[in-house]
């Protein structure tokens, strides 16, 4: 095993072991390493762990410092550089004519050189454009030939599923793909449903078809005999990921086709009968009524009603059992007496009130302005012409003057 750490340049997929050199750089940390372009700057991706030893590709080149602030602050003003570097190359590739397309510009970490990454069909005689690029940049110039899946790796995008490309985001290197791996998937042959942005076969179809091939090994083939529920038939259309297969029975009166999971069909493989699997028992129902469903609601409690001040009114007590027979007095004592309301009110007068009135008048009256207290602590009766309203007055406004000197 060996100590390595994994290093990322310029946000591309591909990762690159370098020797730890003693460091111990922390994950997403800026690092500065030695590579064959010369010295650069990376990102640490991982820190610093082992891989075997057959992985790693010897000598391995070390990490030489940490990143600091100038360095940092170098690698920002490098990239304004490549911005106008890639205008101007792509204008004295026009003044040439040169049959041929700029991809990328990348300047070396210490500025000591340049590289001109570029495709094209064939090969192209770019002598007097190095000699323009080096007089006007006074610095080494390269340009490189790359290939089209090379090109969309720099620049980067979406593919036809929406997602990142497959080779700018984790894939390492580039496989060869083949038409056949597109006839195992059962996918369209046509160039512009398996065709990538850059022009060639999309690259999932070789990291997807070992899959698709062990489900082609587990599965029967199309036109092969079955047993399914409903009967013998034959597999006219399969689909190996959702594992299911349509069967046209061999029963005249079924013209349509019925779809199975291959798991409840029982065919050959391998010179081997595969039993179905059997139907699984259905869950059973929950059983219930019309009268259930049909219930009347629950009656809601009543609202304890509440009096004017707003407080809630007081619970009443239950009453004792009343014993079957009771005497004249302990009736009397559980019969409910009714609340005495005055005229104000709008109840009526007591009874008591009415016979004092009825009374015929005392012989001897009070003086004028005199008013004697009755024994039981009420006022006299009041004169004859009194009405109603001047009585409702005084029994707002309290006793008369005359009254309260007497008092």
């Amino acid at each position: 095993m060996t100590d390595v750490v994994s290093i990322q340049f310029r946000g591309r997929g591909k990762t690159y072991y370098f020797d730890p050199n003693g460091l111990e750089p922390a994950d997403e940390q800026p690092v500065i390493v030695e590579t064959a372009k010369g010295t650069e700057y990376g990102i640490c991706v991982r820190g610093v762990h082992p891989v075997a030893d057959e992985a790693v590709v010897q000598p391995l080149r070390p990490v030489v410092r940490i990143a600091t602030d100038a360095d940092k602050a170098l690698f920002e003003a490098n990239l304004e550089k490549e911005k106008k570097a890639f205008d101007i190359c792509t204008e004295r590739i026009a003044a040439h004519g040169l049959d041929m397309k700029l991809v990328d510009v990348e300047y070396g970490f210490d500025g000591s050189k340049i590289l001109f990454f570029f495709t094209s069909d064939g090969r192209v005689d770019f002598r007097a454009l190095v000699k323009d690029l080096a007089a006007i940049f006074r610095t080494r110039i390269e340009l490189r030939q790359i290939g089209v899946r090379d090109g969309a790796k720099m620049l980067g995008g979406l593919g036809i599923c929406g997602r990142p490309f497959c080779c700018s985001t984790f894939l390492d290197d580039f496989h060869p793909v083949s038409i056949k791996m597109a006839k195992s998937q059962s996918l369209s042959l046509n160039p512009a449903k398996i065709s990538g942005t850059c022009g060639r076969l999309m690259c999932c179809l070789k990291y997807e078809q070992e899959a698709y091939e062990y489900l082609i090994r587990s599965s029967p083939k199309e036109g092969s005999v079955v047993d399914t529920p409903a009967g013998k038939g034959v597999i006219t259309d399969l689909n190996l990921l959702r594992r299911t297969a349509k069967v046209r029975l061999d029963d005249p009166s079924e013209t349509t086709l019925q779809s199975y999971p291959l798991s409840r069909l029982g065919y050959m493989l391998n010179g081997a009968y595969v039993e179905p699997e059997p139907e699984p028992e259905p869950e059973p129902e929950p059983e219930w009524s019309f009268a259930e469903v049909l219930a009347p609601e629950e009656p809601k409690p009543e609202r304890r009603r509440q009096n004017r001040h707003g407080g809630k009114k007081p619970e009443e007590k239950a009453e004792p059992a009343e014993s079957p027979v009771k005497t004249e007095g302990e009736r009397r004592e559980g019969e409910h007496k009714p609340r005495r309301r005055g005229k104000r009110h709008g109840g009526s007068r007591p009874e008591a009130q009415k016979q004092e009135q009825a009374k015929p008048k005392q012989e001897n009256a009070p003086k004028q302005g005199a008013a004697p207290k009755q024994e039981n602590g009420q006022n006299a009766p009041k004169k004859e012409g009194s009405s109603k309203s001047s009585r409702k007055r005084r029994h707002h406004r309290g006793p008369r003057p005359e009254n309260r000197q007497q008092q």
